[in-house]
């Protein structure tokens, strides 16, 4: 029988070298449950997996769609589940890993979604502060933080499709699969530090050049992640280098703020781990040794 674990925490926290280190341990196959990996441009901004660093691992739905093509998170779900269960036919162990909850959440939980349709409500012409606007109008208490745009385009075109409000309550939080969840965490003020040396990394590794030449190609995709959004304001002359540099930042660490706070309120039975950044083989001890506990 499989055995699932499903690997979740902010942003900086080692997930991708966790989920690497159990799937040896376990002889398992990763899927990757973050948003921005599914692109096959390099996108030094999303801090994708290597192929070094996956040290021949199989790893599913990376690199599988372009910045330029339309990808929902109804074609996650549906994708997604067909490789978990072909992996499950297959009576493979899998390691589910990312950042981003709703891709979890559609991919393991009850979560009803709809095809969006090829002629599809366009609002790419409005900036997030319009979308957030046209949110609460709907319903000035729908919570959508103003930078999460995928969800703020999601909840508008419900509303004018459907005439209906998107609620908690349409959230399910039934499981479909049997997996354990481990949580990475650490204290605020360390990730927010990583965060921080994680984008000063990624300048030292080109991603302005990087950033510029996906701007030039007018990807629909291109400010719908965190690094690429506050650089098309200084493409478009709005800000500063400097400015859009801190601006990444900052939305970097409000980023790992809303994954914490989703995990925590939208996720039952997670076991929480601290990462140690000193020596993270200590880490990955402990988790092995509770997932030993509870074979």
């Amino acid at each position: 029988m499989s055995k699932i674990i499903l690997i979740v925490g902010p942003t900086a926290t080692g997930k991708t070298a966790l989920s690497i280190a159990l799937a040896k341990e376990y002889n398992a196959e990763i899927i990757n449950a973050d948003s921005t990996q599914i692109y096959k441009e390099p996108l030094i901004a999303t801090a994708k997996i290597t192929e070094l660093e996956k040290e021949n691992i199989p790893h599913h739905m990376i690199d599988i769609k372009s910045l330029s093509e339309e990808y929902s998170i109804y074609d996650y779900q549906k994708d997604a589940r067909e490789v978990l269960d072909d992996l499950i036919k297959k009576d493979k162990n899998i390691i589910i890993v990312g950042g981003s909850g709703l891709y979890v959440k559609a991919l393991l939980y009850d979560y009803n979604l709809e095809k969006e349709s090829s002629n599809d409500i366009d609002l790419s012409k409005y900036s997030n502060q319009e979308l957030k606007s046209m949110a609460d109008l709907i319903d000035e208490n729908n919570n959508i933080h103003v930078n999460n745009r995928h969800r703020l385009e999601r909840y508008i075109k419900y509303n004018k499709k459907t005439g209906k409000i998107i609620t908690k309550t349409d959230e399910i939080n039934k499981k479909i699969y049997d997996f354990i969840t481990i949580g990475l965490n650490a204290p605020r003020e360390e990730i927010y530090k990583r965060c921080d040396n994680r984008v000063d990394e990624m300048f030292n590794n080109g991603l302005l050049d990087e950033a510029k030449s996906l701007y030039d190609k007018h990807f629909k995709n291109f400010t719908t992640i965190i690094g690429y959004r506050e650089l098309n304001e200084y493409f478009n002359g709005n800000i500063s280098l400097e400015e859009a540099k801190e601006e990444m930042k900052k939305n970097t660490r409000h980023y790992a703020k809303r994954q914490i706070t989703f995990y925590k309120h939208q996720f039952d039975n997670i076991v929480w781990f601290n990462t140690d950044y000193s020596n993270f083989k200590n880490t990955i001890n402990e988790v092995i040794k509770y997932l030993k506990e509870k074979e």
